[in-house]
């Protein structure tokens, strides 16, 4: 079986350096965080003895860019690696960078970037309005470029810069059990007591998959209850400012079932599909103008990692049922917390990179700058 691998590539401004990127995405597995690997390759009458860098940086926004004033700047850029590329005698490289170096001769050269632990994952905040602005949240970029020393910063015209992503992946199975929340509301006049339970069949959800949530209500009072009003809540934290932001991302209202009459019980099943939304405060892995574009994950983190030590935007959700009891009983609301993530389908792939050798593999060489935007080259494998 012969599988087509997609590399895209991009070459820097002079001409000068040419870089093959196999995929943008820095998969976080909790467990460990997956690299991301190449090939560059550059002119030898430009090299003259130098050395070849490769860099990544992120960069933290966490204000608008037209309120920085008098050298206020609402942003911090790190870098997070930088390492020289050495040739291939020196590591041991995958079987698709075998495959490019093969194609491309003697002069290229293999490199791998692994993000330190803790690096913050991508995420965009939708702005408030349009503006030129850059967008608020976590951006990353590779860089590949010559210098005579490490300590030499690139030059955009001389350098290939690749904009990259850290993304979160599920775990490869949940151990949690099935989230259940319960909550009563009692009354004085008349008396009675409404109890409401919320109940998934598991704590991990996937993007662009329905939510089927088992609604159950005990109606014990001499109320009714005329309408119910479900939504899945994300909530963000900007750490760097403390702000906090509640989206809702879906929204359905039903009356199917309704009234509930006092002393009657209610059970039904209700579906609710988050999507992307383009609101103020949501959280986007991607450009909110990218068409692709999905919901940010849920943060997750290791057991050994403290809260203090998270730099960026944590992203957390919850389902929130509402029971209108009418306008003299109020409202009744309950929130269930869940994670939402993207479905880890790399440990498949990985299998099947291995089983194959390089020459197994029909190579599809793309220029980057015909990539639709936001599409993600996260271990794309197609038969």
């Amino acid at each position: 079986m012969v599988s087509s691998v997609r590399v895209f590539k991009k070459t820097s401004a002079n001409g000068k350096v040419t870089a093959y990127l196999s995929r943008r995405d820095f998969v976080d597995h909790i467990s460990h965080t997956s690299p991301v690997d190449g090939v560059v390759v550059v002119d030898n009458e430009y090299l003259k003895g130098r050395k070849v860098f490769a860099r990544v940086t992120v960069t933290y926004r966490y204000g608008r860019e037209e309120d920085e004033v008098i050298g206020q700047h609402f942003s911090k850029e790190l870098e997070l690696v930088k390492s020289e590329v050495v040739s291939a005698a020196k590591q041991e490289v995958s079987d698709v960078v075998e495959c490019v170096m093969s194609k491309l001769g003697d002069d290229a050269r293999p490199f791998c970037i692994h993000l330190p632990a803790h690096a913050p994952a991508s995420v965009t905040l939708d702005p408030e309005r349009e503006s030129s602005s850059r967008k608020l949240g976590v951006t990353y970029e590779l860089a590949l470029y010559v210098a005579e020393h490490p300590e030499e910063s690139p030059l955009r015209r001389t350098a290939v810069i690749f904009p990259v992503r850290k993304v979160q992946f599920s775990p490869a199975k949940s151990l949690a059990q099935p989230p259940v929340a319960c909550v009563s509301k009692t009354f004085t006049f008349p008396t009675g007591k409404i109890k409401l339970e919320l109940q998934l069949e598991q704590d991990l959800c996937f993007h662009g998959q329905p939510l089927e949530t088992q609604v159950t209500i005990d109606n014990a009072a001499k109320k009714t209850v005329k309408n119910l009003v479900m939504q899945v809540v994300q909530h963000v934290e900007v750490t760097m400012t403390n702000t906090h932001f509640s989206s809702v991302v879906a929204s359905i209202e039903t009356y199917e079932g309704c009234p509930i009459i006092p002393n009657s019980r209610y059970s039904r099943t209700i579906v609710l599909t988050p999507l992307p939304l383009r609101a103020h405060g949501v959280a986007l892995e991607g450009n909110s103008q990218d068409e692709d574009a999905s919901l940010a994950s849920s943060t997750m983190m290791s057991a050994a990692t403290a809260l203090s030590d998270i730099l960026g935007i944590i992203v957390s959700y919850a389902l929130r049922l509402k029971l209108n009891c009418g306008s003299l009983g109020g409202d009744l609301s309950i929130e269930l917390p869940f994670k939402l993530m993207h479905g880890d389908s790399t440990t498949a792939k990985a299998s099947l990179q291995r089983s194959q050798s390089a020459v197994d593999y029909n190579l599809v060489i793309e220029e980057y700058s015909a990539m639709r935007r936001g599409k993600s080259l996260t271990d794309e494998l197609e038969e």
